[in-house]
């Protein structure tokens, strides 16, 4: 089957994949663009996890305020080399991330920076709501809660701001499978107006 330059350029503008990684996946998917897109963010996901472990000691930090000057956000988020740090994938990324911050207001990077006491009182709450639910069942409910919980504090379990069907962290690993380095959301800072 023949790959169409026309369709490697709409899943390039779409994914910001290479234009090898896009014909591949177009062979591999039979020409069938949806299925090339799932199969790109699944490599690309793979290779995020393949380089969730190399050190991050490059990176920007970008701000974002909100319209009317009451609402800003700051985020320092590191890379592997200088090289991808001043790329245009890992300068929006960085940028998309600060507007994310000011708008969704998260507590935390990720559930590992979650203080155990605030986990443990959590579970409290939760199990105070499913008693007299058997035990697995009341395990399960538990679990699905805190899950919740983290979807709600945590930046990188969060439904990014400017698409819902794709988490923060989803965002990170779709440039980690372009860039081909590891991406890590070092630190952030929200500020409101009135808000102490």
């Amino acid at each position: 089957m023949e790959i169409q330059a026309s369709d490697v350029k709409k899943l390039r503008d779409l994914t910001g994949a290479g234009m090898m990684d896009v014909k591949k996946a177009l062979a591999e998917a039979k020409g069938d663009a949806d299925k090339a897109l799932a199969i790109l963010k699944e490599k690309g996901a793979a290779i995020a996890a393949s380089k969730s472990e190399r050190a991050t000691s490059q990176g920007l930090i970008a701000t974002y305020i909100h319209p009317g000057d009451k609402i800003g956000a700051m985020v320092e988020v590191n890379c592997e080399t200088d090289f991808v740090a001043r790329g245009d994938d890992f300068k929006k990324l960085v940028k998309q991330i600060a507007t994310h911050v000011a708008g969704m207001q998260p507590l935390y990077v990720a559930p590992e920076d979650v203080p155990a006491d605030v986990i443990a009182a959590e579970k409290e709450l939760y199990k105070s709501q499913v008693s007299g639910k058997a035990k697995d069942v009341a395990s399960k409910a538990i679990e699905g809660k805190l899950e919740g919980f983290y979807e709600s504090v945590c930046l990188l379990r969060q439904p990014f701001v400017l698409d819902q069907d794709k988490k923060v962290e989803d965002l990170i690993n779709d440039v980690v499978g372009v860039v081909k380095e590891n991406i890590k959301v070092a630190r952030f800072a929200r500020f409101e107006v009135g808000d102490r």
